[in-house]
């Protein structure tokens, strides 16, 4: 950290709890904004391959009932 950041931080520490909590979440945000772009890009195009590989016939669904039973078969084998 440098050591601006290191005195901010000993300035932030020193405010009440309620200010130290609006300005983490307001860091946060600042962060999120940041993040949210390439992460919605990616799930973007996650989606879209998962939907070419489903349209092609690359990958294949399972039903509900099937994976049910999968979980169920595993869990007991566990105990």
């Amino acid at each position: 950290m440098t050591q601006q950041a290191l005195e901010l931080l000993q300035k932030a520490l020193a405010l009440p709890e309620e200010e130290r909590a609006a300005l983490v979440r307001s860091l946060i945000e600042s962060l999120e904004e940041v993040a949210d772009q390439g992460t919605e890009r990616a799930w973007d195009e996650e989606i879209a391959r998962r939907i070419a590989d489903l349209d092609s016939g690359k990958s294949k669904t399972v039903s509900w009932e099937e994976i049910r039973q999968r979980i169920s078969a595993r869990l007991a084998h566990e105990r």
